[in-house]
């Protein structure tokens, strides 16, 4: 997908999620706030941030995962920590794999000032062939 050989989700596409790196365990996408992002306050929606953060970290699971396997979440949790406007700039949300099960996710500023951290269990299973 960082190459663009193979498309970026549909619903990566319509909120204008940029993808950075992908490597083996190691994901970083960005999006840049715009109003069609807020709610009514004028800060960009939890839905929006939760959204980027689920994505980034599907693709560092995806990423681990052999031939003939896939997953789905089974729970995941958003901590927001501070509101996402237009004076925040590109937003970089980053899943890295520290080893083993230890993983951490963010989602940073331009400034790299901390927005959100956000955590998921998944089930990983057999795809039928």
């Amino acid at each position: 997908m960082a190459d663009r050989s193979i498309p970026a989700p549909p619903a990566l596409l319509l909120p204008g999620v940029g993808m950075g790196t992908i490597e083996a365990g190691r994901v970083i996408m960005t999006l840049e706030p715009g109003g069609y992002h807020y709610n009514p306050p004028g800060i960009m929606h939890g839905g929006m941030i939760a959204t980027l953060l689920d994505s980034v970290m599907g693709c560092a699971v995806r990423s681990m995962l052999p031939a003939g396997h896939g997953y789905t979440t089974l729970e995941f949790k958003v901590n927001f920590v501070r509101p996402v406007g237009d004076r925040t700039g590109v937003m970089t949300a980053e899943e890295h794999a520290v080893h083993g099960g230890r993983r951490w996710r963010r989602l940073l500023d331009a400034a790299g000032k901390l927005h959100a951290t956000a955590s998921r269990t998944c089930l990983v299973f057999d795809v039928p062939g």
